[in-house]
């Protein structure tokens, strides 16, 4: 979306001019120098060249498709090396090859101290030192005698064990552990409530769970009576190392205990069973943001084709980068990230959302986040982050002088224009977003916005028609329709939920598909916008379809909204939405206005609910809703 330009003409006329002059003096010579050293142009062709080209082509060549990347359009690809074709081959197969590589870091805690805030509040904040690093042959022993001292506990091969723990090392420890073992993993977000998590547990039926201290004691100690099958809890931290006061036949260990075990002589020499291609490797829970989390169930080969087709999409991945973990290990991007730099040699340094920058929130001021700390040439990023990113930049925009902030919409719109015909912009980069871009790297080769990309070579996809809603493969300029997606990775559907396992089918080849309820389009270059999802939809009392998703996603971008929901029913003319503000937004707008009081009388301000609403009706109005 471009920022209006409300700016001087001949300050512009200037702008424009010296970005004509740096282009021609730049352009030229590098477009030059480019043909003549390089002999693989005519076939490869510069970044931008690159971005130009077809992502993916329809093979069949019906407008629906399904489409395929153009290196995939003959056979999807299944693995990366042959015969690596289970997690606990990818790992050992990569402690083969980078034994004494860092593989998984973890900085230390020097010192926590309470902050006291200007509203009274008390923070907690940390001072962290260096990542201390575990090499890939260290990890494959600690996770090998780990599961070895679960076995001794009497987990058995096929049967589930839960992890319900933070981001951290000791997650994928336990993670190989199982994979090496054959005991399929069932991941809970820690952020779930007690409800959710005896779910998930009594679903599974788990008889072991591997946690925190922190979560046993804040979460999983309370509804422990609710999981009678529970037998054995393991602890990831060292301390304490004895657990009083938990209901009898349950069973606290703390990991390195366990792992002790599973060294003995004895017990390491035992025979493992290890797992099957088609055998469940994870089942996955959902979030539960909509209803009682579902368990997802994943084989081996789903993972081990979905890594495959993530690093086709990462040139030059190898053991030189550096990976930030910070999103949560119980949702696939993050797992599946992982393991992808696990499979090239690459390293992997711990975070979280609040220890991630310099300014995050448990960072103690003046000293570093873990992204300085590590220096991270890879990150996985989901809409989420990136809205708060965006958010914080035009924060900070806000409060520029108005040279400052001339300067960055110029250079912003410019470089939304440069993005659209597929070029990049180093002088803008240098000059005006050198803060933003230190640590964020866009799509490779793909320099557009707003869509998500061409096919991996691991899938194919295709547009089904959805009449009611009026997407039709036919749509023109472009075929529009339910998105489908195909190909060894589409997982082996919910975990005891047949009804939710319609949306899953298997077609006449054999091949399996999962009915994403996701609205797409199929452009010229054979990239997919995501435009609407079916389930998002509600039809106002005119008749007027609309997506709620759309709307809360379109009104996050606003400053005043930290965050929202939007709501709608069949017997009414509007839609409503809940808001959380942002404090800081809420207390400006309120001081320019000369309005007093705490932020909970703000919020229940007849004439501050019309300022908002009137805020959030321009918000909606300049981006098209």
């Amino acid at each position: 979306m471009k920022l209006k330009e409300d700016l001087n003409p001949m300050l512009l006329l200037l702008f424009h001019l010296m970005v004509w002059i740096y282009t021609f003096i730049t352009f030229m010579p590098s477009y030059i120098l480019s043909w003549v050293s390089r002999p693989d142009v005519g076939c490869c062709g510069s970044e931008e060249e690159r971005a130009k080209k077809m992502k993916a082509l329809s093979v069949l060549g019906c407008p629906e498709g399904p489409y395929r990347a153009v290196s995939a359009t003959k056979r999807l690809a299944t693995s990366l090396h042959p015969g690596v074709d289970t997690l606990d081959k990818m790992f050992e197969d990569a402690a083969m090859r980078f034994p004494h590589r860092d593989c998984l870091g973890t900085r230390e805690v020097i010192s926590e101290e309470d902050e006291r805030q200007s509203n009274g509040k008390v923070f907690k904040k940390v001072v962290l030192g260096e990542y201390c690093w575990l090499s890939y042959a260290e990890i494959l022993t600690a996770a090998s005698q780990l599961g070895s001292g679960l076995a001794l506990l009497g987990q058995q091969p096929k049967n589930n064990v839960a992890i319900f723990c933070e981001t951290r090392a000791e997650w994928i420890i336990a993670a190989e552990a199982c994979f090496m073992y054959n005991f399929p993993l069932v991941t809970l977000y820690s952020t779930l409530g007690g409800p959710a998590i005896a779910h998930g547990l009594n679903e599974t039926q788990v008889t072991l769970v591997i946690t925190s201290r922190e979560l046993l004691e804040t979460r999983l100690k309370a509804i422990l009576i609710e999981v009678p099958r529970l037998q054995h809890i393991i602890v990831v931290d060292n301390t304490p190392t004895s657990w009083p006061g938990y209901p009898r036949g349950i069973s606290v260990h703390n990991m390195a205990a366990v792992q002790k075990l599973g060294a003995r002589p004895e017990n390491a020499a035992r025979e493992r069973k290890p797992p099957l291609p088609s055998e469940i490797a994870v089942i996955m829970y959902t979030s539960g943001s909509t209803g009682i989390p579902k368990g997802v169930m994943i084989s081996h080969s789903n993972i081990i084709a979905c890594i495959t087709g993530m690093a086709e999409r990462i040139p030059n991945l190898c053991e030189e980068d550096t990976y930030i973990g910070y999103l949560p290990l119980a949702h696939v991007l993050e797992l599946s990230a992982e393991l992808v730099c696990f499979s090239h040699g690459c390293r992997i340094g711990y975070s979280s959302p609040q220890t991630l920058a310099d300014q995050s929130t448990k960072i103690k001021k003046g000293t570093k986040g873990d992204a300085s700390a590590l220096q991270p040439t890879l990150m996985a990023a989901v809409p989420e982050i990136m809205d708060r990113i965006y958010k914080n930049v035009m924060t900070k925009v806000e409060e520029m002088n108005c040279v400052q902030r001339t300067l960055f919409i110029l250079a912003y719109n410019y470089k939304l224009e440069q993005l659209a015909k597929g070029y990049s912009t180093p002088l803008c980069d240098k000059l005006v977003f050198r803060k933003v871009t230190r640590f964020l790297w866009g799509g490779v080769w793909d320099y557009s916005t707003g869509r998500v990309g061409g096919p991996l070579v691991c899938c194919e996809i295709k547009l089904k028609d959805w009449v009611e809603g009026g997407y039709r493969r036919t749509d023109k300029p472009h075929p529009r329709g339910e998105i489908l997606i195909g190909g060894p990775n589409v997982t082996m559907g919910y975990y005891k939920n047949e009804a939710k396992n319609q949306d899953f089918f298997v077609d006449e080849n054999g091949q399996r598909w999962f009915c994403t309820g996701d609205i797409g389009e199929f452009q010229e270059d054979g990239c997919l916008k995501i435009i609407d999802r079916k389930k998002d939809l509600v039809k106002l009392q005119a008749g007027e379809y609309v997506s709620l998703g759309k709307v809360e996603a379109m009104l996050k971008n606003c400053p005043l909204v930290e965050n929202i929901c939007a709501y709608a029913n069949s017997d009414e003319t509007y839609v409503i939405g809940f808001v959380v503000p942002n404090q800081k937004q809420l207390l400006a707008l309120a001081d320019q206005y000369g309005i007093q009081g705490t932020r909970e009388e703000l919020c229940e301000s007849k004439v501050m609910e019309e300022l908002v609403l009137k805020i959030i009706t321009e918000a909606a109005l300049a981006v098209g809703l």
